[in-house]
This record gives structure tokens, sequence and C-alpha cells, in this order.
């Protein structure tokens, strides 16, 4: 007999009015499976996370845990949850140790899951300070240490790493990743930062409106909806747009500035880049940008919906 998924949403509807927050999703996460949920604000995503969290209820579809409901096994849910919102606010005057013991009480722990947390995030020789102290990094290492307090099956994180930079979002990243290799947890990330995306979770959900608009690794998303290479250009003279084609196969152009700059999508830069070159050489033309690049998933997002992941 097969197992319940770890996370089961079964079409699932969120209406605010008229506004269609969530639209008919449906998603599985199994056992120790990293997932992304990627989009712009405005997605839906963290209403999503929310209903899978309990904060709200769906107005029509199903959210199972482990096979539970919400409404009928909420404390046995609550036991195998960890949850990192937008945005976590402490008690000032309360010490990074005191703010985990009074967490702690909430699931009747032992202090060992205390000293556990706290270096678990590296936060050791911070056990003394008081949080108003802590940087925005390590304000959100603090936030993980509490989801971790109970060492639970799942990690929900609502873009845990908006308004870092970009050492202290690596720093998260690690620890991520070694929850993931000591404790097999399983964890539901939304953001909109393609790099953290693809750099922590195996799997990706697009999302956009309310809907799912594609799914499957970065591999699998690439492959399926637009596989090719970018080239963007800027010269200091417009070329006709019918020389590009005379260059060699293209998947996509787009010409910007009376053609003195755009893109173009090629199947492979080692084969369509030499002839580009070539062709301004022999012009005379003064190349003042040029960059190669893969497709990422911003590419993908805009290839999907016309606009970027950031917007």
């Amino acid at each position: 007999m097969q197992k319940d998924p770890l996370i089961k949403v079964d079409n699932v509807k969120k209406y605010f009015g008229s506004t269609k927050a969530v639209d008919g999703i449906s998603l599985q996460i199994e056992k120790g499976e990293f997932v992304a949920l990627l989009g712009p604000n405005g997605a839906g995503k963290t209403t999503l996370v929310e209903m899978i969290e309990g904060i709200q209820k769906p107005d029509k579809g199903e959210i199972s845990i482990k096979g539970l409901l919400w409404g009928k096994n909420d404390k046995e849910i609550r036991e195998v949850i960890g949850l990192s919102l937008q945005e976590t606010h402490f008690i000032d005057k309360l010490r990074v140790d005191e703010t985990l013991a009074l967490f702690a009480s909430f699931y009747s722990l032992p202090k060992s899951r205390i000293e556990t947390a706290l270096e678990m995030v590296g936060l050791e020789v911070k056990r003394k300070t008081y949080t108003k102290n802590l940087s925005g990094g390590q304000k959100q290492k603090l936030a993980l240490g509490i989801a971790f307090l109970n060492q639970p099956e799942i990690l929900l994180l609502d873009e845990p790493t908006t308004g870092l930079d970009p050492s202290a979002r690596r720093e998260v990243w690690d620890i991520l990743m070694n929850m993931k290799r000591e404790f097999n947890t399983a964890m539901i990330l939304t953001t909109h930062y393609m790099e953290e995306a693809s750099y922590l979770c195996k799997r990706i959900i697009m999302v956009d409106k309310g809907k799912v608009l594609a799914r499957g690794t970065l591999e699998q998303l690439l492959a399926e909806y637009k596989n090719g290479e970018i080239i963007n250009f800027e010269v200091d003279s417009g070329i006709d747009e019918k020389v590009f084609k005379e260059l060699g196969h293209y998947l996509s152009i787009n010409l910007q500035e009376n053609n003195k700059k755009g893109e173009i999508i090629v199947e492979s830069l080692v084969n369509y880049m030499p002839a580009l070159l070539k062709y301004i050489e022999q012009k005379s033309l003064k190349l003042s940008a040029i960059e190669c690049r893969k497709m990422t998933l911003d590419d993908l997002f805009i290839t999907l919906t016309g606009r970027h992941l950031t917007e």
C-alpha cells in the first residue's frame, strides 16, 4: 500500500473578495524533499504557505499533513512543522538563549534542544546577546533556530533571506542544507530569488496570479519551456534585423534603440557567436557590451508571463 505524501495540497482555492490569491493549486511534498515556490510578490505564495501552516483556511480544496487535517488533528500537525514567517519580531529585552527557551517551553522541550538549535544556526557566541542587538542575518538565524527547536519533519519558510546581504544569505542556505543532511527535513521555501531556489531545491514550482505555471527540476523546466542560450549585445550603429537571420538560426530576438542593442536566444552560442563577431568586425562596428549566458529561471518566468520574478 502506497504511503501518503508528507504534504498533499488538493485543488486548493482562497479568495479575498474578487482577488483569487490561490486559484486551484495542487501539489505534493515527499519526506526529505526541498521544494521552492517561486514567483513575484502577490503571486499567492504566502497565502498558500499560510494555509499549509494552518494560519488560514482554504475556501475550497483540502490540505493534509502526513494524512492529518487541520481542524481535526491540529496538535499532531504542529508537532511535525517548523515555520518562519516573512518578518519575525522578538522581545528586545530577551537574550538569544532566553528567546529559544521561551519557544521551547511551548513544546515542553528539554534544555538540550536549545543547545542543539544554537549550534545548528551558529549562534553559540551570541547566546547572551539581547535580540535587539542582533544583525539582520543573526535575527534570521535565530528565527531558523526557533523553527528547528522541535526538530520538525517539515520546514515552511516564507522568503527567509529577503533583505539580507549576499554573505548572510549564503550562511542561511548552509544552515538549511545542514538540516536536510542531518535530519532529512522536508522544506517548502517561498522566494523570488532564482539563485536561492536553484541552489537549495531540487524541485521548483513556479506560481503567478494564484496558479501553478510550471513545475519540475531546473533542468526539466528549461528544457521543456525554452531551451537555449542568450546573447546580449550593444553596438554603436543599428543592425538590420534580416542580418541576424543570415548569420544563423536563432530561437527569438528582441532589438531595441533602433537595433543598436538587443537580446538573441540561440540554440548554441558556439555556432552563432563566431558569425556575429565576424560581422561586427567586418562592418567596423564599435562593440560596447556583450554578454553570453545560459537561460535562467527569471528568463523562463519572462517567457511564461512577460515580466520578471522581482516585479
